[in-house]
Formats: C-alpha cells, structure tokens, sequence
C-alpha cells in the first residue's frame, strides 16, 4: 500500500479563531504550491488513487489543485490523531493507494510513528505544500515501509 501524505499548500498566519482558521484560503504563493504539486502527483498516481481530506479550507483547496475527486474526511481535521488517520486512510490494509491532504503537526506525527523515530511523540518537520510517499509492503510476515519520495512544492 502506498501511503501518500500531502500538507496543505501556504494559507498565511493562522487566526487565533479556530472557525475562522478553519475558513483560511490559500495564499496566491500557495496557490502555485498546489498547482506544481499536482500536476507532479497527477503524473505518478494511479487513476485508482483514493483522495482523502480535511474539511478546512485550506486542504480542500491544495486537493482542488490536483483536478481528482476527494473525499472530506473529519478525522483529517486540526488536531486529529495519528490513529484517527491510519484508520481513515485505512493503513496498511488499504487496497490502493491513498493521498491524505492534512495538517501539521498530525502529518508529522505520522511520519514519526511509520518510521519509528527514537521520539514518536515529536513531530517531524512537514514543509506547506510538501509531499511524503510512502510504502508499506509485507515481507516474509512483516511489514516494511520504505520512503518513496519526499518533496518540497518549491523544488519541482
């Protein structure tokens, strides 16, 4: 399975205003982000990539970038768990590939987890618009994952 993790593009300063953040548009330099990204995911996904988001804003918007139907998923809002996202994303089980556009600090702590940081609970630095592609494969009984491609919105 593979497991694809997508921050939301630049949205500027969060408001302090939770339902208001929540309604935070991207920036026109996240806008960009979005657009780039997309069209490189668009080149490497499968047409059976299922499309997970969050429902603020600023996620529906990367997604948008991309031109696929996605699916609003809460358990992707600010502030889920890791746990509330494995299982949206329904890891490792998952029949195909799955591209999760979130937040930090949740994508962070997922990454932290998978790949069995020494500070599990310490999440790891997640760029605006950057994407972790991740597999996860059975050998000999166990599971493995192996880091498939990271990349920064800035570098494509």
């Amino acid at each position: 399975m593979d497991l694809i993790l997508w921050r939301h593009a630049h949205a500027g300063d969060p408001y302090e205003d939770a339902e208001l953040d929540m309604a935070r548009p991207l920036s026109p330099k996240g806008e960009r982000q979005a657009a780039r990204m997309g069209d490189w995911l668009n080149r490497h996904l499968t047409e059976s990539t299922r499309v997970l988001v969050s429902p603020a804003q600023p996620t529906r918007q990367t997604a948008t970038a991309l031109g696929r139907a996605f699916k609003v998923a809460e358990a992707l809002a600010p502030g889920g768990s890791v746990d509330d996202l494995l299982m949206a994303a329904r890891f490792p089980r998952s029949r195909e590939a799955v591209l999760v556009v979130g937040h930090q600090p949740t994508l962070g702590l997922v990454l932290a987890r998978l790949l069995e940081a020494s500070e599990p609970s310490v999440p790891w630095s997640f760029k605006k618009g950057a994407v972790w592609w991740l597999r996860w494969r059975e050998r000999e009984g166990q599971g493995q994952i192996t880091v498939h491609a990271v990349l920064g919105p800035d570098t494509l």
